[in-house]
């Protein structure tokens, strides 16, 4: 779909996951994959892997905090307030605007609602699907800069014990149907789809 960004980088510390997402995102020339520092391209959007309330203090959230000053977490929380009464649950995201000329606009998406292990769960699948759907309708509505390149780092792959390759196989289904025209998928293939993603 058009109103997805022309240029995704992944970008990640973990050099397993940059081999499951390199063989995962094989056929898409717009998804870029790097090992190294996540802070290494300026992007229109970046995204927080997070929790559901929005706490920036451990991990990766802390140094993207650090990165777009403290001030980012407070910004994410009152938007949580304002928009999801005090709690952004896993499949939805939000896009808040950073003031950061690197990175104008963060997207908060949660792996998670607390830390905890979620590599039983659909959880990289909800989230990245949530981004991109965020992305899309953000460019669809927005009448001020529109969102053309993002970078991501692994989803749940950290705290959450992810499996590098059960994470990037979520991701690549997430981009597949991002990809597509809408359509209700039926219980059959749902579920289906969900046993796979899982037990990878």
């Amino acid at each position: 779909m058009s109103n997805l960004p022309s240029k995704i980088y992944l970008i990640d510390a973990n050099i397993e996951l940059i081999s499951a997402w390199k063989e995962a995102f094989l056929e898409w020339s717009e998804v870029e994959v790097f090992h190294g520092d996540f802070f290494s391209f300026p992007t229109d959007a970046m995204v927080s892997p997070a929790n559901s309330f929005g706490y920036m203090d451990g991990g990766l959230d802390l140094a993207i905090r650090y990165e777009l000053g403290e001030k980012i977490e407070t910004i994410v929380q009152n938007m949580i307030l304002d928009k999801h009464y005090g709690e952004l649950p896993v499949g939805l995201a939000e896009i808040v605007e950073t003031e950061h000329d690197d990175w104008p606009f963060l997207i908060c998406a949660p792996t998670m609602r607390v830390p905890k292990n979620i590599s039983n769960t659909l959880n990289a699948y909800l989230a990245f699907r949530a981004i991109l759907t965020s992305v899309i309708k953000h460019n669809l509505s927005s009448s001020s800069r529109k969102i053309d390149s993002l970078v991501c780092p692994g989803l749940g792959t950290g705290v959450g014990s992810l499996p590098p390759k059960r994470c990037a196989q979520q991701m690549k289904m997430a981009y597949h149907y991002a990809t597509q025209e809408p359509r209700i998928s039926g219980f059959n293939e749902a579920h289906t789809m969900e046993l796979q993603l899982t037990q990878l």
